[in-house]
């Protein structure tokens, strides 16, 4: 019985943990001047001054970074990269 209840627990935990994975938040980058688009909870220090989200794609995030007043547009160069094109 004991077993199956640490099982359980072992699961549940792991479940949890695997639930962050494929979130995405907008942070704003005081030393750079822009928002980010990053994929794990940010801590709002020093030069990070603000976080927004999550959201459940890059394509959200996205979309709130455009719509986010403090957030400059990205040149077509930087949405290249970002994307991971060329």
């Amino acid at each position: 019985m004991k077993r199956l209840i640490f099982a359980g627990v072992l699961l549940l935990a792991s479940g949890t943990l695997s639930f962050a994975d494929g979130l995405f938040w907008v942070v704003g980058n005081r030393a750079t001047g822009k928002c980010n688009i990053v994929t794990s909870n940010p801590v709002i220090i020093g030069d990070i001054w603000f976080g927004d989200g999550p959201y459940k794609s890059r394509a959200d995030a996205k979309l709130a970074r455009s719509s986010i007043r403090a957030c400059p547009a990205p040149t077509p160069d930087e949405e290249k990269e970002e994307d991971g094109t060329n």
